[in-house]
């Protein structure tokens, strides 16, 4: 199972001493969090994307390019690629060229985002936010896919004899999740694809969870990919930690109540009762994740949020070694323990998906041969599939 962290670069003021950093210095910070966990011996590093103040991380591939040269372990990935307002050309090709000089150690989350306002900025309009996503998608595939693409569709200009370069590493595209805190539309798309689905539960009750997890590994089944038990799922999370519960909740406590996201609302005690935020001691951590199997399966990838609400780089980089040393090592040992022998234990690596592309008979010159049997239907079945999604959620 994958163990990793994630940002989503807020610039926040650090409640106790009034200091904000500067953006420069926030991005910066940044670096050292993903490669002190690469040297820490974590799987994954992933960044959001967002276009507004207070966040920072408004170019992933440009971050993760740098990383690729100063990481060595690492899987380097997005907690968003802004599949609606991004061109889809232009994420084929800034992804393959991660991808290449990678040598495939990276993959990417899609999602819709949170931020309003970023449609428009974009020349977008936010309530084709899911139609977006769907076509948007559809045309993606078919650029890692087939070397020479003809597309036409409603919300960019059509597209004739086009090449995207460059070519995926290996003939085979990166591995995709598709994130959602809310809309089972996105579900139905991953599990349509044979795609990761990634719930980013931080604000959530495991409750909603549960349910739309659960209704991805459905959907996965009936579309063939394999059984339900047998999908990639992720989940995010968010802890802080200190060797005594008491010591965890007291340095914490400012940091909650004056965070950008949740500060000045529910008590510290409310929200992490209502949602997977743990704070307290390395066991009461490790208690609460271990315990989130029985909620939503076995599953192949754990990140958490721990670099957000003003904390300063000193404690972040104290809490990957306390993740690192104490809590994925019996979080590890526990699920792998128990996950089914048929169960994947983690999303498949590049080398896995080429040696089942080319068992397939799926790479042909060192490109993808051709569409298989999912991408033949494109964004007509997919938009059908999702309406029912919606439907089905009461939606």
């Amino acid at each position: 199972m994958q163990f990793g962290i994630f940002t989503v670069s807020d610039v926040t003021t650090d409640p106790t001493t009034g200091a904000t950093p500067d953006d420069t210095e926030r991005v910066r910070a940044i670096l050292k969090i993903a490669q002190h966990a690469d040297q820490a011996g974590l799987d994954v590093f992933a960044t959001g994307e967002h276009h507004n103040p207070p966040f920072v991380a408004s170019s992933p591939t440009t971050m993760l390019g740098y990383l690729v040269g100063t990481t060595r372990n690492i899987v380097l990935s997005t907690a968003t690629t802004l599949i609606t307002t991004n061109d889809p050309v232009k994420i084929a090709e800034d992804y393959a060229m991660l991808q290449v000089i990678s040598e495939g150690r990276m993959d990417l989350m899609m999602g819709r985002g949170n931020t309003g306002p970023v449609y428009p900025w974009f020349g977008k309009d936010i309530r084709q936010g899911i139609n977006l996503a769907i076509e948007n998608y559809a045309l993606l595939r078919r650029l890692w896919e087939e070397e020479v693409v003809d597309w036409q569709g409603k919300f960019r200009t059509p597209l004739q004899g086009f090449t995207a370069t460059p070519r995926p590493l290996d003939g085979v595209a990166p591995f995709v999740w598709h994130g959602s805190i809310r809309s089972p539309e996105i579900a139905e798309q991953a599990a349509y694809y044979g795609d990761g689905f990634f719930h980013n539960n931080i604000f959530w009750p495991m409750s909603h969870t549960k349910r739309m997890v659960q209704y991805y590994r459905q959907r996965f089944e009936h579309y063939g990919h394999g059984t339900a038990d047998t999908a990639i799922v992720g989940l995010g999370g968010q802890f802080f930690a200190r060797k005594n519960s008491q010591d965890a909740k007291a340095e914490f406590r400012p940091y909650f109540d004056n965070a950008p996201v949740y500060g000045h609302g529910p008590s510290m005690e409310e929200f992490t009762a209502e949602t997977p935020l743990t704070v307290g001691s390395p066991q009461e951590v490790i208690d609460r994740y271990a315990a989130m199997r029985e909620h939503v399966g076995d599953y192949q990838r754990q990140l958490f949020l721990i670099d957000h609400a003003g904390l300063p780089l000193k404690t972040v980089l104290e809490q990957i070694d306390i993740l690192a040393e104490e809590i994925v090592p019996a979080l590890r040992q526990e699920n792998e323990a128990k996950r089914p022998a048929h169960v994947p234990s983690d999303p498949p690596s590049h080398a896995e998906r080429v040696a089942k592309a080319r068992a397939a008979g799926k790479i042909a010159g060192g490109h993808v041969a051709g569409e298989d049997k999912w991408t033949g239907k494109t964004a007509e079945h997919d938009a059908a599939a999702a309406a029912k999604a919606g439907a089905a959620f009461g939606l």
